[in-house]
């Protein structure tokens, strides 16, 4: 007979209670991350390049083409919410993937189709020549409609996987064994490296092929992509610890506390926190249980946990709606107090929107040649900070945070909220070094008359290299937020809504580049009268529009929103978690 350790509140795919050395740990969490770099390698091009398609092959203005990818890009990071809240509390993890890829599949097909089908394009003309686009009839119709209908199914589909992915990754591990939990701080880290090395393949092999050999080649490369990424996932199905699913418990007992609060607003608070109820820690100590510690933080919360009545069993039964736990409490606070983190990171993500909208048609108009044969697309210059990390995260991660953890003592060497702040200063650096740059190239156009030149046609005489400065900046930004945000919301948030609060990131970039798109708008409306054109960013005609202006925008906000931060951050208090359970482990005879 052998003894087989259980891994508490994680199931196998049939349900029955994971085993240690059978189910999930570090090889099954490699298949996740091989599906998250197929994933990757299927959509980054399509962030960084259908600016080209919408204005190039679908004629839509710049401004227009750009507020469209961003209000893609937004859909999906804002969709994430809501599939991780269906996969907490009803579907489960791994079903919220499977579904998702066949959502983004076939938006990939039908995006090809479209792309290979002359009779479902507007006719083709070279919107970039001001002399001919107003003969250019943007799509519209049915056409319009199947665009539409294509990105957005891959919207959804990159939503869920978004959502579900990382937290079904972290789910393999055990945080109750010292060697996983160490492996779970890990992945995190390794995450970013698999985004980095399937966007690097995205951003030059894909765009090169979209740029060069046709979008529907592009596009179908795509496809293909996302199949192997459900292929690799499904191949782990047998192999992977599954959360337990929660119910919708977990998110009601935090609305409860905030309306608790509100209906015992009027109740006066005990000088002795001990007064506050909970349940009590003996009575429980059979089943799996969080206990929070009572915080002087936030006290208008407190009051959802004064008890009306001193008998024990009455509080007991009373109405969940107004007497909550202490930990429940607890709860309530971090999440309150996650809101204004999250809100201080939606600039930066407003950012980066710049980085695959107006920084692409910046490239467009510059030389591009590497060698007599070679061109490199404008789409493609991220791969110089996506280069970068690939080197850095894996030295960061096995050599960095374990020598700063000498002298911090802290697990991830520096705090989350450190290390986002260090993204925030670095973002604004990017944008001030990008509104330099386009500086730059605009007086190189103007020097040599070519305000009016056609991009595809006369190339400036300035090298697309010049860009790589604020892509470089905003990569090490990337590198130090994107990580950050991740483990702090997911470490931060209670225990049954973990996908849901990771999906704050998401949201977080979801809101950056929707505001992104209101931003473009109010800034051509309140520049039309002093512009000859429609506003700094309004027309097809990059040179002659304003856009190193908008980069100083960014900056000033950019810069004002990381002072914000930094009042905000300077005065969040770290969760304290203790967890009381009849075992950590169990073990079975298995005969």
């Amino acid at each position: 007979m052998e003894a087989v350790k259980l891994v508490e509140g994680k199931v196998d795919w049939k349900g029955r209670a994971a085993e240690k050395y059978q189910h999930g740990g570090l090889r099954t969490s490699l298949l996740i991350l091989a599906a998250f770099t197929f994933e990757n390698m299927a959509t980054l091009a399509l962030a960084v390049n259908l600016i080209t398609y919408f204005n190039g092959v679908m004629h839509f203005s710049i401004a227009d083409a750009a507020n469209i990818v961003t209000n893609y890009a937004g859909t999906s990071y804002i969709l994430s919410v809501l599939v991780a809240f269906l996969a907490d509390t009803y579907t489960g993890r791994s079903k919220a993937v499977m579904v998702s890829i066949i959502f983004e599949i076939l938006g990939f097909v039908l995006l090809t189709v479209q792309a290979h089908l002359p009779k479902l394009r507007p006719p083709t003309c070279n919107i970039l020549d001001p002399a001919t686009s107003q003969l250019c009839v943007k799509v519209d119709g049915g056409n319009s409609a199947l665009m539409y209908a294509s990105i957005y199914l891959i919207a959804a589909g990159a939503a869920g996987l978004k959502a579900s992915l990382p937290t079904h990754g972290a789910d393999q591990f055990d945080e109750n064994d010292p060697k996983e939990a160490t492996q779970m701080s890990s992945f995190f880290n390794w995450l970013l490296l698999a985004i980095c090395i399937g966007g690097g393949v995205s951003i030059t092999f894909i765009v090169y092929i979209q740029d060069n050999k046709g979008w529907d080649w592009g596009f179908g490369i795509s496809t293909v992509a996302i199949v192997l990424a459900m292929i690799v996932f499904s191949a782990g199905l047998p192999l992977y610890r599954y959360h337990v699913i929660s119910g919708t418990a977990a998110i009601t007992e935090i609305i409860q506390v905030y309306v608790a609060s509100v209906r015992n607003r009027r109740l006066k608070l005990p000088e002795d926190s001990d007064d506050l109820y909970e349940i009590d820690r003996d009575k429980e100590a059979g089943v799996h249980i969080e206990f929070l510690p009572h915080r002087d933080n936030l006290r208008f919360l407190d009051k959802a946990a004064i008890q009306t009545s001193p008998d024990f069993e009455d509080s007991k039964s009373a109405n969940p709606w107004k007497l909550c736990r202490v930990t429940q409490v607890e709860n309530a606070k971090i999440i309150l107090g996650m809101i204004p983190i999250f809100c201080c990171t939606i600039i930066m993500s407003t950012c980066l929107a710049q980085l695959q909208t107006f920084s692409v048609q910046q490239g467009i108009t510059m030389d591009t040649t590497i060698s007599s044969n070679f061109h490199i697309p404008p789409a493609s210059l991220p791969i110089i900070p996506i280069a970068f990390m690939i080197i850095i995260i894996p030295l960061y991660d096995q050599i960095a945070v374990p020598f700063i953890r000498k002298y911090t003592g802290h697990p991830t060497g520096i705090t989350h909220l450190q290390r986002i702040g260090v993204g925030l200063v670095l973002s604004a650096i990017s944008m001030g070094t990008a509104a330099l740059i386009e500086v730059k190239r605009k007086n190189v156009a103007r020097s040599h008359n070519m305000l009016n030149a056609i991009p595809v046609l006369q190339p400036l005489p300035i090298s697309v290299f010049w860009l790589s400065f604020q892509y470089f900046i905003f990569g090490i930004a990337d590198m130090f937020t994107y990580v950050g945000l991740l483990e702090f919301f997911y470490s931060e948030a209670p225990k049954g809504i973990k996908s849901i609060s990771t999906c704050f990131l998401w949201s977080s970039m979801a809101l950056g580049y929707f505001f992104s798109t209101v931003l473009v708008q109010i800034v051509n409306e309140a520049t039309k009268v002093n512009t000859k054109s429609g506003g700094w960013l309004d027309g097809n005609n990059i040179n002659v529009n304003h856009v190193n202006l908008f980069y100083w925008l960014l900056t000033i906000l950019s810069l004002i929103n990381f002072f914000c931060y930094l009042f905000f951050a300077t005065r969040y208090q770290y969760r304290h978690q203790t967890t009381v359970a009849n075992k950590e482990m169990k073990e079975v005879v298995k005969d």
